[in-house]
């Protein structure tokens, strides 16, 4: 029998409402907060949270010596469209090259890097 159960992944952010409303934008869902720690509730799934980090210093991907921390999959029927999407809310490519592999990796405008993944 399990201890815990997963609640909310929370990323540090150094703007919690625009970076909510990147992915916001990208799932779906609504904010809940205020400038300090903002809650994007999802349709499904557990939530997302954004909370305001003076000083945050985006993850290196890749990088031997700055782990990426975590990343986010997100699951999408057409990458093509997704990452048309996302680069126009203000994500960048980090390994988005290869047009046959069933993924595709991103920073979100804080720097946390995710995928857009093939469902």
């Amino acid at each position: 029998m399990p201890t815990a159960a997963l609640g909310t992944v929370v990323l540090d952010c150094p703007d919690p409402r625009t970076l909510a409303g990147f992915y916001a934008y990208l799932l779906g869902g609504t904010l809940e907060g205020d400038d300090d720690w903002i809650t994007l509730i999802l349709p499904t799934g557990p939530a997302l949270a954004f909370q305001q980090a003076p000083g945050h210093t985006a993850p290196a991907w890749p990088s031997g010596d700055h782990s990426q921390q975590f990343h986010l999959d997100l699951t999408v029927s057409d990458l093509d469209t997704a990452e048309k999407e996302a680069l126009a809310l203000g994500a960048k490519p980090l390994d988005a090259e290869d047009r046959e592999r069933g993924f595709r990796v991103y920073a979100d405008p804080a720097g946390h890097p995710f995928c857009l993944c093939r469902d």
